[in-house]
């Protein structure tokens, strides 16, 4: 049976047993269609398509919208063998918000054995060569022209692959105009994958079971582009009381402001690799052990006010027993053979004098067995009851701690911290703003993927409420809130450590033209060329100058580098607590904007 339903900006004709649904949008000759049919993949791998399953349909009408609602049942896998579960989904229009839903639950799935529900469908795209595009929120976001294809890995919401929840695509001429944005609205399980040129949403289960329904919210225009698509989001966001802005966070903290216009500044003190390490160098085994004082820390820094750094916030990585990422999330004592707790303490007093900001590199998720504390029981474990193990960093073999745990840790070190004198201003707690949400089926302290988020976003408030910046890697959407700077948010290029890489597609500054006036995010390279996520044709100067962002300082920067920064951090000074409007393209040339 088919479904036809009249809104305001479009109708839809909608058919649950085919699953064919097309929306026709008003002002524009644009035609939207579902490409496919909704799936489910089990644990074992077979995949089971709604159109083997019984469908039974009906329309609502409530006080604020209309839609329909059909259930699908006896899923069966061409084998003879029939499934119990039942998926009941929702297509249905809200004239008052505009957004077209589709949602569906299932209901009665037994413990691990769905591994993913695919849906709703992919939407149709098949625009001729130049004349229109997909906005994908890879990193800091990317524009994949029609008529190219791209191999894509499936991509994790929440993670580099998807910084937001949101995609879409624009349609651009000649004969068609108009879009669409896609919000993800229920984010923390949720995947995708880029079929083609049209993007496949998807989710997995949370614990073990597919628990809640699960949905995207479509928004569809006849004029506009991939500006159009992050005002919708932000639009969205801001109406829910979830878009914190700076100038929110400078009220609860008031050392956030010190950051507008003001460059960053790596350095480290000491590393420590461990054998198992990736990193080791088994041929010179004295470049596994080294470290530079705190005092020569401090030098550099008084050099570098005197070459011209009115301002600058000092990232100190290495300060730990062991030096960097070692031991967490016990890194104390302070490291001793680079100045001990009053090295420390004396750096960061000379920052103070010098009117710098003094922060720290922290670490809440690496969970290293030779750390004092260590506790099989309290890493993440999955539904096997395993733990993951890894030894690629600095510090070798590593779990991962459960984040619930984990601010039971940031309140013990940070109390630390203040019986030692060590005044911080700022604190980097890593990988929490960049690494995909954990899950943890430990029946002591379960966690799904919305609590992780959750827990990690109190470990960077416990930070604020003690007057302290809080920053971490990038810049997921989940983390933004709890966050006033991030270590870097570029884009997505063919291969982040090759300074030489090539862009995926066409950066854009997708996530900025949400988020700009919230966050501070400080771009690498002042004169060369390519960096992490910087393509080898690019600079991070211009890109923090187009960006509206800050810059990095080397701790040994020249007098001539420092002048030359001071462009950029004037300009972030100025538009900082501002939102980004628009990014535009100079008579549609992807390198002039």
């Amino acid at each position: 049976m088919s479904y036809q339903i009249q809104s305001t900006g479009f109708d839809l004709v909608y058919t649950p047993e085919t699953s064919d649904l097309t929306v026709t949008v008003q002002g524009s000759d644009a035609v939207w269609s579902w490409a496919n049919q909704p799936f489910l993949v089990l644990s074992n791998g077979k995949s089971l398509s709604f159109a083997e399953a019984s469908c039974e349909s009906r329309e609502f009408v409530t006080g604020v919208d209309r839609g329909v609602r059909a259930t699908y049942t006896g899923f069966t896998d061409g084998e003879g063998n029939t499934y119990s579960f039942a998926v009941e989904t929702t297509v249905s229009i809200n004239p008052n918000t505009g957004f077209l839903k589709a949602e569906a639950r299932v209901e009665g799935d037994g413990m691990g054995e769905i591994a993913a529900l695919a849906y709703p469908p992919r939407m149709k795209f098949d625009a001729p060569e130049g004349h229109g595009y997909t906005v994908l929120p890879r990193m800091q976001g990317t524009i994949l022209p029609a008529g190219h294809t791209y191999k894509l890995h499936d991509g994790l919401v929440f993670e580099r692959d998807a910084y937001i929840p949101v995609y879409g695509q624009v349609l651009d001429g000649p004969d068609l105009v108009g879009g669409y944005a896609a919000i993800i609205d229920t984010p923390f399980d949720a995947r995708y994958s880029v079929v083609g040129e049209e993007i496949q949403p998807y989710f997995a289960p949370s614990l073990g079971l597919m628990r809640y329904a699960r949905g995207l919210l479509y928004s569809f225009f006849a004029k506009g582009d991939f500006n159009t698509i992050a005002k919708i989001y932000r639009a969205y966001l801001t109406e829910r009381g979830e878009l914190v802005t700076l100038k929110e966070k400078i009220a609860r903290n008031p050392k956030v402001e010190y950051l507008l216009g003001c460059p960053i500044v790596h350095s480290c003190a000491a590393v420590h690799i461990h054998p198992a390490s990736h990193f080791y160098d088994k041929e010179n085994p004295e470049n596994n052990d080294r470290y530079f004082p705190f005092s020569e820390n401090g030098r550099l820094l008084r050099e570098l006010k005197e070459k011209g750094a009115e301002k600058a916030y000092l990232h100190l990585d290495g300060w730990g027993n062991h030096g960097y990422d070692n031991l967490h999330p016990d890194p104390f004592p302070v490291h001793e053979a680079s100045g001990g707790a009053e090295g420390l303490k004396a750096l960061q007093e000379t920052c103070t004098e010098l009117g710098y900001l003094f922060g720290i590199h922290d670490q809440y998720r690496d969970y290293y067995y030779d750390a004092p504390s260590f506790d099989l029981n309290n890493a993440i474990s999955n539904i096997r009851g395993e733990h993951p193990y890894h030894d690629y960093w600095f510090g070798g073999p590593h779990s991962f701690l459960c984040a619930k745990l984990a601010v039971d840790y940031v309140r013990r070190n940070y109390d630390e911290f203040e019986r030692l004198g060590i005044k911080l201003d700022g604190s980097y707690l890593d990988v929490f703003s960049v690494v995909e949400l954990d899950e943890c089926f430990n029946p002591e302290h379960p966690m799904t993927r919305r609590d992780c988020a959750k827990a990690r976003a109190h470990c960077l408030n416990l930070l604020t409420d003690r007057g302290i910046i809080p920053s971490s890697e990038e810049t997921i959407g989940c983390m933004i809130n709890a966050m006033a700077l991030c270590h870097h948010a570029p884009f997505y290029t063919t291969d982040w450590e090759d300074r030489n890489a090539e862009n995926v597609g066409i950066p854009i500054p997708f996530f900025n033209l949400v988020y700009h006036d919230c966050i501070v995010i400080p771009w690498y390279g002042i004169h060369h060329k390519g960096a992490w996520g910087i393509a080898g044709t690019d600079r991070g100067f211009y890109w923090a100058l187009l960006c509206g962002g800050t810059i990095y300082y080397d701790v040994d920067a020249s007098a001539e580098d420092i002048a030359y920064g001071k462009v950029a951090l004037e300009l972030h000074k100025q538009v900082a607590l501002c939102e980004l409007v628009s990014h535009e393209f100079i008579d549609g040339h992807p390198r002039r904007r």
